[in-house]
């Protein structure tokens, strides 16, 4: 019976019957399509005959692959296409299945017509939003085959970019088919996208194309669509644009696996065009994430070589870059400690030569100049990070990085083990650049609260170092943190102006917490530029700085009290320049002289007092004709034509304070404060004569903090002054002055190298002290309120009080009612 039903096409089952007559006797005519639109139809009135006609068209499809009659595949899979694309009820799951069983008998095939066929296919189902989920369809073989298809090594050039292509197609279309369906396997797992991302890296490579620097591929011709490398970049950012918050690191995971495995990050451009494009790609509140896992990657590398730890540097400076909108993340700190850590590591091995305790001694040999070139790019990653951050943050990184600074004697954790103080001083330096590059447009409203004294105090602590180096990083800092309106250009170029408007300089109305700042750090910074001008070591760049430091705290921070003082300062260094005890070359006095004349010229026309202007013109005419070398046009240039000594610098050449104070108190200043010669408030930091190290000055600090401490107040009597007094200290000075120094040595060094019990112990006793006394005075002020109860005798003849219940109690009449 069956035979017979067989043989006789009458009595084949119908959907049967519609499948046979699509295919033409020639497969050169293509599909019929009126047996097509039959086909489609009969699918779409009967929807539960499609799982049958799918079977039959796959039973078909196959035994046509394996007689080589292609021209009937291409029939088979077009007929396929359109039923798919018809029909969308809810017995699809079984068609699809029989459709992808088809697709996988295309790639498995050696024939690439047929591989790029099926992708097509597949690629054309994946488009397709399916009604009904379906919960047992597997695309672990479609991921593993179209990431071998995007590595083809087929020898025709042509064909292997098609089957590329295709390749990349096809992972698209299992990412947009898989990647909204929760029913699927997740195709972020590690197992899928450890074959993903290296096959579109590896395409992503293989082109020459400009770098993109747009949020999405701009519009491209044609021809530039059919390139591998710009499909490559488009599937790539699809599939980073698709991910969510937990997706991220499984996604970045493989491309810094790729960039290892093939060492890319020496070249730097592909990485970095690599992580432009995820930066550019994902949802921009995930952007630290990429930038924390990169971090981590740093840290990993830690001992790998320089060029390495460069290229993830500078991908991380771009990173940073395009997360110019705060997304730095949760962990800001954490972010330059890193950084902070990589900057002393690279200079821990330009200086020792190895990696300490690393394998790797003797197989990798450290070159100076590369650590140079990654200790570079480590500041300039961290002034990019801190351009990304809001004034308050910015301020935190600020006194973070401070508190790195290694101090010898006081910090010596910071340091490495065994490191001397060359190490030491490599670390403040490069670590005070950084300062520099997160100071660098800083602009705030209240300085008083971004620059707190816990920040500038330290900073200014190193301007006392004799390393010249040190003086001027210091010297940029603090003109980056008081340069709120781009006025330090301004006063790049020392020179006499006689007006000073074509300077064009920006002068607001000094606020309120303006002129509480200079109240409270006024007097250290006009300290800290005497004792900068005072320096022997100091060049042309510092001076620079210093006139730039004493222009910008005249038309930033300057109130009425503020002026008199920067004149006062400014006579004060012209007296410094004539003084003969001070072993200051003749370029540095020459300098100091320029300085004050330039300065005055300034600050006279920015008072707007004609008199005093008037008088400055005058002594800079002298000089000019007379004395051209206490001028800075004649000081600071390439080759200054100075004499060899100066004398009889006196009369006309010099300003006067009496004439100033004169013109000035004429105008309403305070005369008092004019009269008054600027004497820099020496405080302990200067009782050295040489400032060796800015360990000796900070230690110093230590021992004045201890000196005053409420113990030793409490132990030293006021002594009744008299003229013995005064002898006796004239006469034992010396003596009592080792004898303290000896005090301080012991003290600091009972802190520094004691064990922490003993501190604590010592500490521990002078509280127990403080509250025993507290107990006394309580004790004796304290006593217990009368009871109207009265009192009762004990056993041993002592009084106690009694607690009577109030209804007991015996009130006056009065109090009654």
């Amino acid at each position: 019976m069956y035979g017979v039903c067989g043989c006789c096409g009458a009595l084949r089952p119908r959907y049967k019957r519609l499948v046979d007559n699509i295919f033409p006797e020639d497969p050169e005519d293509g599909l019929v399509k009126a047996n097509m639109e039959k086909l489609t139809f009969y699918a779409l009135s009967a929807p539960e005959k499609l799982d049958r006609i799918g079977a039959y068209l796959s039973e078909r499809l196959s035994r046509d692959v394996a007689r080589h009659r292609y021209g009937y595949v291409c029939i088979a899979m077009e007929a396929l296409d359109q039923l798919l694309m018809a029909c969308h009820c809810q017995s699809i799951n079984l068609f699809v299945e029989s459709f992808l069983k088809m697709v996988r008998k295309l790639l498995e095939s050696d024939k690439p017509s047929l591989q790029i066929l099926g992708t097509n296919s597949f690629v054309k189902f994946a488009n397709i939003e399916e009604d009904t989920p379906s919960y047992h369809r597997s695309y672990d073989f479609f991921v593993s085959r179209f990431s071998e298809m995007c590595h083809s090594s087929f020898e025709d050039p042509d064909i292997r970019t098609k089957i590329r292509m295709a390749g990349i197609k096809g992972l698209q279309g299992v990412v947009r088919k898989t990647v909204n369906d929760e029913l699927q396997a997740n195709i972020w797992d590690p197992q899928h996208m450890d074959k993903i991302v290296p096959s579109l890296l590896f395409n992503l490579q293989s082109g020459q194309r400009t770098e993109s620097r747009s949020p999405s591929p701009l519009q491209a011709s044609e021809k530039e669509k059919e390139s591998p490398v710009e499909l490559t970049e488009r599937c790539f950012r699809e599939l980073l644009g698709r991910a969510a918050y937990g997706n991220i690191k499984n996604a970045v995971t493989p491309v810094l696996m790729h960039l290892d495995n093939h060492s890319l990050w020496e070249g730097k451009t592909f990485a970095v065009r690599c992580f432009k494009i995820i930066m550019y790609s994902i949802q921009s509140q995930h952007s630290h994430l990429v930038i924390q896992q990169l971090l981590g990657h740093l840290d990993a590398n830690s001992k790998n070589s320089a060029t390495v730890r460069a290229g993830i540097v500078e991908v991380l400076l771009e990173a940073a870059a395009i997360a110019a909108s705060g997304s730095v993340g949760p962990t800001v700190l954490e972010v330059f400690n890193t950084l902070l850590r990589q900057l002393r590591l690279s200079v821990d091995y330009e200086l020792t030569g190895s990696y300490d305790g690393s394998t790797n001694i003797g197989t990798k040999i450290i070159k100076a100049h590369e650590e140079r070139q990654l200790q570079e790019a480590v500041i300039r990653t961290i002034g990019s990070f801190a351009n990304t951050l809001p004034t308050y943050q910015r301020s935190e990184v600020m006194l973070f990085i401070m508190g790195k600074i290694p101090v010898p004697g006081i910090h010596p954790a910071l340091t490495s083990i065994g490191s001397g103080p060359e190490v030491t001083r490599m670390i403040q330096v490069m670590l005070l650049k950084s300062l520099v590059q997160v100071t660098a447009g800083f602009q705030t409203t209240n300085m008083l609260t971004a620059l707190p004294s816990s920040f500038l105090e330290p900073l200014l602590s190193f301007s006392l170092t004799e390393d010249p180096e040190l003086r001027l990083l210091v010297l940029q800092i603090l003109l980056s943190l008081i340069d709120r309106h781009d006025n330090t250009e301004k006063f790049s170029d020392i020179s006499i102006i006689s007006d000073i408007s074509v300077l064009k300089l920006k002068v607001d109305k000094c606020s309120r917490q303006d002129n509480l700042f200079m109240k409270k750090h006024g007097q250290q910074l006009y300290r800290h530029i005497y004792l900068g001008c005072k320096e022997p070591s100091s060049g042309g760049q510092h001076y620079e700085s210093l006139f730039a430091l004493l222009g910008l705290l005249s038309v930033e921070l300057a109130n009425e009290e503020v002026v008199v003082d920067l004149i006062r300062l400014a006579l004060a260094l012209q007296d410094l320049a004539l003084s003969t005890d001070e072993a200051l070359p003749v370029y540095n006095r020459c300098a100091v002289h320029a300085i004050a004349a330039a300065y005055l010229n300034l600050i006279c026309q920015l008072t707007t007092v004609p008199a005093f202007c008037q008088h400055i013109h005058e002594v800079i005419e002298v000089r000019q004709k007379e004395r051209s070398y206490l001028l800075p046009e004649d000081v600071f240039i390439d080759n200054p034509k100075l004499p060899s000594s100066l004398e009889k610098v006196e009369g006309d050449v010099l300003f006067l304070q009496s004439k100033i104070t004169e013109v000035l108190g004429g105008s309403g200043y305070n005369t008092d404060r004019l009269a008054t010669p600027y004497v820099p408030q020496y405080t302990d930091e200067d009782r050295l004569s040489k400032r060796k190290s800015i360990g000796e000055t900070i230690s110093l600090q230590v021992e004045v903090e201890s000196r005053n401490s409420p113990e030793k107040e409490e132990r030293t009597p006021a002594e009744e002054i008299t003229f013995e007094t005064l002898k006796n200290a004239i006469v034992d000075s010396v003596g009592m002055e080792e004898q303290e120094r000896e005090r301080r040595r012991q003290v600091v060094e009972k802190f520094q190298k004691a064990p922490f019990e003993e501190i604590a112990a010592h500490c521990g006793a002078r509280a127990t002290l403080l509250q025993s006394k507290l107990n006394q005075i309580f004790e004796i002020t304290i006593r217990p309120p009368p009871s109207p109860s009265g009192t009762i005798s004990s056993g041993y003849g002592q009084s106690q009080s009694r607690s009577v219940p109030l209804y007991e109690m015996k009130f006056p009449d009065l109090c009654v009612y």
